[in-house]
C-alpha cells in the first residue's frame, strides 16, 4: 500500500531507492562502512561482544543473593537466552556481510526488525520482552567498545582507520539506497558523506539543523521533521523523497515511479549545464571580481574544491577531524597532517582553518570535566561550545594552533575562530597563539604569517565590530548561527524552524552593517553559512558590497551561474531599500520582477 508522509523540505532534487532504517538507541551507536578485507574481522569482533556479555551475565547469577534467587536469576536466564539465539546472531551477521555495516549499526539495525514484530504479537507478555531485548542489544553495543578489530580489549575501531566509509557502490545489490533515521548526528552525516546513500529522511530537525545543512552540502534530496517516518518505514521499502515538495512516498506505483525518474533525468541535464561554468571567473556585468571559496569538513574533500572551480578554501570545519574517535583525540602531528595535505592539494589557494567548533548539535564521543557538569544542559546551544571549549582545554587548543600553524609554512593559511563574543576570549585567544609561536620556535618548526579571523555569528559580535577589528586581521560572518542567535530560534527544532528566517530585517542590517564596517577598514569579510551558498540571496549580498561567498562545492557552479547575470551597481542602489523594508524578501522580489 503506497503511503505518504510529509515533512520539511531542505535539500531539493528527488531520490528513488530502497530504505535503509537507522534505530535510535539510548547507547551510542556509530555507522559507518567497512570495507571487504575486514568483514570477518568484524564479525569476529560482534561474536567476542556477545560472548563477553554471556560471561558477565553468568557471573552476575552466580552473585544473585538467595533472598532474590528465583525472579533475578529468571531475568538473567532470559537474557541470556536471548544473546544465545543463533538466528539473532545470524541475521546480525548478515548485515555485516551483505551491506557491511560495522557490529554496531548492524546489531541495532536487526533490533529494529525484531523489535516491530514484538510489536505485532497478541500476546501481552511477549510484547513486553522487547524490552528485555533491546537490554541485551544494548550491552552487547556497550562491550563492543571495549573491543578492538582483532577482538582483543581496546578501543573499537575508528571509522576511516581501515573501517569507515570505504566505497560509493551499493554493497547491498544494484538498488540505490535511502537512509530513514529517527535523526542523524552531524558526525554519522559526515561518514555516510561518501557513501551509498542517495537520499535522507528524519523523524526530527528543522530546515536549518546541521542534518539539513550537510544534505545540502552534499547536494541530494533530504526532508527532516517527517514526524513517523522511520517508524512507517521497513527495512528495505522502495521509497521515493521529493526534496523540493517535502514528500516522502513509500512504496510508489510504477506510474509514480517513472515520472519522478523523469524529473531525475531532468536534474542531471541542469547539473551537466552549470558544470560547464567550472573554470569560468566569477565576475559579475559591471566588471566586479568575486571570490568563491569552498566549504569542507575532511581533508579529502580537498580535491572537490578544484572540480568545482572554487578558488580556495573559505572554511575548513575542524572538528569533524574530532568525531567518531572513541574518545581519542587526534594530537598534534595527526592534525598538522591533515590541515598540511588540503594545503598542498591546493597549491596557491588560500586555506581558511576554523578552530574546533564543538558544542552544541556537534558533541564529542568523550566529555571534559567542564562537559560532564553541563552534561544535561537544557541548551547546549547557550553553553560550553566553540572558543569557550577551546579555551577550557588549553593543552588540546595549544595543539591544535601548532599543527595550523605548521600547516602554514606549504601554502597560504589563515585561521578562523568560531563564536567570539568577549573581549577576555580575544585576549586569551591571542595570548594562546603567540605561545604556539613560541613553542614552535624554540622546536625550530616552520611557520608563516598567519591571519587571523573572527566569525561574526552571534549578535555581540556584530555589534562591537569596530572593537573586534582592532585585533583581526579578517572577519567571516556565520549566518547560520547569526539568525539562530538573533532571533533566540533553536534551527534544529522543527518545532519553531518557521520563525528561522534569513530574511528577518534585524538579520540582514546586521549583516549589512558587518560588510560595510569591515569594508570601510580595508579588512577582508566573507559570509560562509547558509545564504553564501542560496542563489534566493546572490543579489542583494551583491549590493551589500560582498565580494567573497564561501560555500560547499556543489553550490559554487549555481551561484556563479547567477554572478554572471548581475550588474552590481544595480544592486547597490537596491540594498538599502530592501534591508530597510518591512518585508525585505517582498521588496526583493519586486526588484527580480521588475529586472
Amino acid at each position: 500500500m503506497t503511503i505518504q508522509v510529509f515533512g520539511l523540505p531542505v535539500s531539493r532534487g528527488v531520490a528513488i531507492g530502497r530504505a535503509v532504517l537507522v534505530a535510535s538507541s539510548r547507547v551510542d551507536v556509530a555507522h559507518y562502512f567497512v570495507d571487504t578485507a575486514h568483514l570477518e574481522a568484524e564479525v569476529h569482533r560482534l561474536r567476542k561482544a556477545r560472548d563477553l556479555v554471556v560471561q558477565e551475565l553468568t557471573a552476575l547469577k552466580e552473585e544473585v543473593p538467595e533472598e532474590a534467587h528465583h525472579e533475578l536469576v529468571a531475568l538473567l536466564d532470559v537474557h541470556l537466552m536471548l544473546l544465545q539465539d543463533e538466528t539473532l546472531a545470524e541475521s546480525t551477521r548478515q548485515w555485516i556481510l551483505e551491506r557491511h555495516y560495522n557490529a554496531e549499526w548492524a546489531l541495532s539495525t536487526q533490533l529494529e526488525v525484531v523489535a516491530r514484530q514484538f510489536d505485532e504479537m497478541e500476546d501481552e507478555y511477549l510484547r513486553d520482552r522487547k524490552a528485555d531485548l533491546e537490554q541485551v542489544v544494548e550491552r552487547v553495543i556497550t562491550a563492543l567498545g571495549r573491543i578492538d578489530a582483532h577482538g582483543g580489549p581496546g578501543s573499537a575501531p575508528a571509522p576511516g582507520n581501515g573501517h569507515g566509509a570505504v566505497a560509493t557502490r551499493d554493497f547491498g545489490g544494484e538498488d540505490p539506497l535511502v537512509l530513514v533515521a529517527a535523526d542523524i548526528a552531524p558526525a554519522d552525516m559526515i561518514q555516510f558523506k561518501r557513501s551509498v546513500f542517495t537520499g535522507f529522511v528524519t523523524d526530527v530537525g528543522g530546515r536549518n539543523s546541521h542534518t539539513a545543512i550537510v544534505a545540502r552540502s552534499m547536494d541530494i534530496p533530504a526532508v527532516v521533521g517527517a514526524r513517523e517516518a522511520s517508524r512507517i518505514v521497513n527495512q528495505d521499502d522502495w521509497i521515493i523523497i521529493d526534496g523540493d515538495a517535502g514528500v516522502v512516498i513509500v512504496d510508489p506505483p510504477p506510474i509514480v515511479l517513472e515520472e519522478y525518474r523523469f524529473r531525475q533525468r531532468q536534474v542531471e541535464l541542469e547539473r551537466a549545464r552549470l558544470d560547464r561554468l567550472r573554470r569560468t571567473p566569477a565576475v559579475t556585468l559591471d566588471g566586479e571580481t568575486v571570490e568563491l571559496i569552498a566549504n569542507i569538513e575532511l581533508p579529502n574533500d580537498a580535491p572537490g574544491v578544484l572540480a568545482a572551480g572554487a578558488v580556495g578554501v573559505g572554511l575548513f570545519r575542524s572538528e569533524f577531524l574530532f568525531m567518531n574517535r572513541s574518545g581519542r583525540l587526534p594530537g598534534e602531528d595527526e592534525q598538522y597532517e591533515a590541515y598540511a595535505g588540503v594545503v598542498r592539494a591546493l597549491p596557491g589557494l588560500p586555506v581558511t582553518i576554523r578552530t574546533v567548533d564543538i558544542g552544541a548539535d556537534k558533541a564529542l564521543d568523550r566529555l571534559s570535566v567542564q562537559e560532564a557538569r553541563h552534561e544535561h544542559m537544557l541548551n547546549p546551544a547557550l553553553g560550553l561550545r566553540a572558543i569557550r571549549w577551546s579555551l577550557s582545554e588549553p593543552e588540546m587548543f595549544g595543539e591544535q594552533l601548532r599543527a595550523i600553524l605548521r600547516a602554514s609554512a606549504h601554502g597560504p593559511v589563515r585561521l578562523l575562530v568560531p563564536m567570539v563574543a568577549q573581549m577576555r576570549e580575544v585576549r586569551a585567544l591571542l595570548g594562546a597563539i603567540d605561545r604556539a609561536k613560541a613553542q614552535l620556535r624554540e622546536r625550530g618548526q616552520a611557520y608563516a604569517d598567519v591571519p587571523v579571523g573572527a566569525m561574526i555569528e552571534v549578535p555581540a559580535a556584530a555589534l562591537m565590530l569596530p572593537m573586534l577589528l582592532e585585533h583581526f586581521d579578517f572577519v567571516s560572518i556565520g549566518t547560520n548561527d547569526l539568525i539562530q542567535y538573533t532571533l533566540a530560534i533553536d534551527r534544529a527544532d522543527e518545532a519553531v524552524s518557521h520563525l528561522y528566517d534569513p530574511w528577518h530585517p534585524a538579520v540582514l542590517q546586521m549583516i549589512a552593517t558587518t560588510i560595510a564596517q569591515a569594508r570601510a577598514r580595508g579588512k577582508d569579510v566573507c559570509v560562509c553559512g547558509e545564504m553564501a551558498g542560496d542563489p534566493a540571496f546572490t543579489e542583494l549580498l551583491l549590493g551589500l558590497g560582498l565580494r567573497s561567498f564561501s560555500m560547499h562545492p556543489t553550490q559554487v557552479s549555481s551561484i556563479k551561474k547567477r554572478i554572471l547575470s548581475v550588474d552590481a551597481s544595480v544592486w547597490r542602489a537596491r540594498a538599502d531599500a530592501i534591508v530597510a523594508a518591512e518585508d525585505p524578501q517582498l521588496a526583493c522580489e519586486k526588484f527580480h520582477r521588475a529586472a
